[in-house]
């Protein structure tokens, strides 16, 4: 089951999964977390918050209209190759297309751009350094 969540909730899998479990829960809050029009989804498997992302309003680059960017995707490993993530970004970018929005972006891990292109998203930047974290590409898909 797919909800709305607040940032409190997904807190300790961004640690976990995003951070390695190398930060405190409240050192993995963003900035964007708590401005207007932000959301938080959380993907429920037997009352187990097992997938999160959050959302935000951040156009990107010279592409028009409004965008939202995409952070903090993860997945609990257990739940990882079950398509929770998949029906997770699906039901954002529906969401957002009824909110009128026209594109979502991303900085994607490098490891994670398959999993973006099989949801829709094209890479739409070279490869870059997040320091600390890795290699990344900006990917992007259209929605109105």
């Amino acid at each position: 089951m797919i909800k709305f969540i607040e940032v409190e909730a997904l807190l300790p899998i961004r640690n976990e999964v995003l951070r390695e479990g190398r930060l405190t829960p409240d050192e993995c809050r963003f900035p964007t977390d708590v401005i207007a029009a932000a959301f938080h989804l959380g993907y429920y498997k037997n009352d187990e918050l097992a997938c999160i992302a959050s959302f935000h309003p951040q156009n990107y680059g010279e592409f028009r209209g409004t965008g939202y960017q995409l952070r903090g995707m993860a997945t609990i490993p257990q739940y990882r190759g079950r398509g929770l993530g998949n029906r997770l970004v699906n039901f954002a970018l529906t969401y957002l297309r009824g909110q009128k929005v026209n594109y979502v972006w991303c900085n994607a891990r490098k490891k994670a751009v398959p999993f973006y292109l099989n949801a829709g998203f094209e890479v739409v930047s070279a490869e870059f350094e997040v320091p600390g974290i890795g290699p990344h590409f900006v990917m992007y898909v259209k929605l109105i």
